[in-house]
């Protein structure tokens, strides 16, 4: 299930998937989603959305305040 977040916050999540995903190299690229060719990394390219699952789990409860609005806005219990 994808998580709604504001156009205003994609500019903070792209940072943070740029800074702190281990999933996502150099180049924005996911290697999760890896098959032999290279995939765009869907935060990276997605401005209404979190949609990976990783990336809610272990890379956006590092930012705190932006998992708290994301979270509140979604009406999901921590």
């Amino acid at each position: 299930m994808a998580w709604r977040m504001k156009p205003r916050q994609s500019a903070a999540v792209h940072r943070l998937v740029q800074r702190l995903c281990a999933n996502c190299d150099g180049d924005g690229n996911c290697l999760l989603l890896d098959d032999g060719e290279s995939h765009r990394c869907v935060q990276l390219i997605s401005i209404y959305g979190i949609y990976c699952n990783y990336f809610k789990k272990a890379v956006l409860p590092a930012e705190k305040e932006l998992y708290a609005d994301i979270l509140r806005q979604n009406k999901i219990n921590p």
